[in-house]
């Protein structure tokens, strides 16, 4: 779920980048795709460390 969920927001953020760089017009300002891309890592890092913990069982 974690990772999915990070997925997306990557995603997001993927498709903000390639939008603004074929357009000049990117539909996130600066603030929200740090925000985005700050979700994205962090709920990265949460799914890793899951992970992490049920395979250490």
């Amino acid at each position: 779920m974690l990772l999915a969920a990070s997925a997306l927001a990557f995603g997001i953020f993927a498709s903000n980048v390639v939008i603004g760089s074929v357009t000049r017009s990117p539909f996130l300002n600066d603030v929200s795709e740090m925000l985005v891309l700050l979700v994205a890592a962090t709920l990265f890092v949460a799914a890793i460390l899951k992970n992490e913990a049920k395979n250490k069982e």
